[in-house]
């Protein structure tokens, strides 16, 4: 029988979330958690199938096991598992292969069934309300990921989610409430709301709208923030109260996807590339200093150069701090696996690197603004007396300081840029 555990997590912050809660199940249920880096009885890897690399992590991350802890059985969890069950099984020969509907209850399961639990673990995912029963505090990060929301109904044709995570379902309220005073309770400053369609939220008569103002009005929490969120779920009372810069970060992450209509179009997104442009422009004029980055990407079967060149007009001209660059890649379940003018894969690659590119310069044109304000730093680590934290408005930020700055909430002075980070002075 299994006595020690250790876990890894590949993929979103969603994922983060759930693999600190089931550290803490597996140890409410009698488990000894060890680092990841430890010999240990069970590994538990935490799977992501965004991409095709999603997928490859997972085997590099299994052989690496393999390598040097071959006697500990392996356990995969999570989308992957949920989607490639059964290949997972027969190629990689792990021991465990749980879905996303079974993962949350398996330490428990594991307890009481022992070596007669059984090595595929697929349950069909319900559309109920869910509550998380194990806290989701992770020593290792300052900053706490509260998971909201799981799921998605709007099925954009490039993605697999919906198959993986099922159809969008949302965490019971008061668990929710309760969950975040456990984190505050445990020492965090700040917290971040994650989900796979957060703003879609909706239990009972409760949206977003509520969520967020529950949480801003409990008294220890700091700063509030929000992984990604879909353009078309913002209410419009959020920008207003990232306006008043109080508990609200500065900080909006929205997936563009593209700058054309044809390609959103054909992605099924639920928006035009003119409505985007104008809630960035707008958001930007309403909250000073505000980040907003974006999803982006590249290769879409039928993206033409005229597609690419058009979309990198747009992220030119709009006043996004930075932006991450996806490449397509095909999926299992993804309607547009289907689509005939695939994007040959060196040619992706051209285009990729122009997009990170831009990205960069973005991101330094954003920084050199910033540079001779004064803004609060959450610090988070530390290596030679440099200690690195973010602001509200996601600046990465480094002070020199002997002192122990973990988890100090700090008004420093923006310096000067060095590279992708800002030098500051408190």
């Amino acid at each position: 029988m299994f006595q020690t555990v250790s876990l890894y997590t590949l993929g979103c912050r969603l994922n983060q979330a759930e693999t600190a809660a089931l550290s803490h199940a597996f140890a409410n249920s009698g488990f000894t958690i060890v680092d990841f880096d430890q010999p240990a009885d069970l590994v538990v890897i935490n799977t992501c199938t965004v991409t095709e690399n999603g997928d490859a992590d997972t085997r590099r991350i299994v052989n690496r096991i393999r390598r040097h802890t071959p006697q500990s059985q392996i356990a995969l969890i999570g989308c992957q598992a949920e989607i490639q069950g059964e290949t997972l099984l027969r190629d990689l020969a792990v021991n465990f292969v749980v879905g996303n509907g079974a993962k949350m209850s398996f330490p428990q399961l594991l307890r009481k069934q022992g070596e007669k639990t059984p090595a595929l673990l697929l349950p069909k995912i319900t559309r109920e309300p869910f509550s998380v029963a194990a806290a989701e505090v992770d020593p290792r990060h300052t900053r706490a990921n509260l998971k909201i929301q799981d799921g998605c109904d709007f099925f954009c044709s490039y993605c697999e989610i919906p198959y993986a995570r099922g159809r969008a379902r949302s965490r019971e309220f008061d668990d929710l409430m309760r969950g975040a005073r456990d984190l505050l309770q445990a020492g965090y400053r700040e917290i971040v709301l994650t989900g796979i369609n957060v703003g879609t939220y909706s239990y009972q008569d409760k949206t977003i709208a509520d969520v967020l103002a529950a949480l801003e009005a409990l008294p220890d929490l700091q700063r509030l923030r929000i992984s990604s969120i879909e353009p078309t779920t913002i209410p419009d009372s959020l920008i207003d109260r990232m306006a008043e810069k109080g508990k609200f970060c500065r900080h909006l992450h929205l997936p563009m996807q593209h700058g054309h209509d044809q390609i959103l179009e054909a992605m099924n997104r639920r928006y035009r590339i003119a409505d985007y442009c104008a809630f960035v422009q707008q958001t930007v004029q309403r909250v000073p200093d505000i980040c907003i980055g974006a999803d982006v990407m590249v290769g879409f079967p039928g993206e033409t150069q005229a597609h690419f060149e058009a979309s990198v007009r747009i992220l030119e001209e709009l006043p996004l701090a930075y932006f991450h660059v996806f490449s397509y890649s095909d999926r299992s379940r993804n309607q547009s696996r289907l689509f005939s003018q695939k994007v040959a894969k060196n040619e992706i690659q051209k285009r990729s690197k122009v997009l990170r590119d831009l990205s960069n310069q973005k991101r330094m044109a954003y920084l050199n603004r910033m540079c001779g304000k004064t803004e609060s730093v959450l610090f988070e680590q530390s290596k030679e007396d440099w200690w690195s934290g973010l602001t509200d408005n996601f600046v990465r930020v480094h002070v020199r300081s002997q002192d122990s700055l973990k988890n100090c909430l700090l008004p420093v002075e923006l310096d000067k840029r060095r590279g992708l980070t800002v030098i500051g002075k408190i």
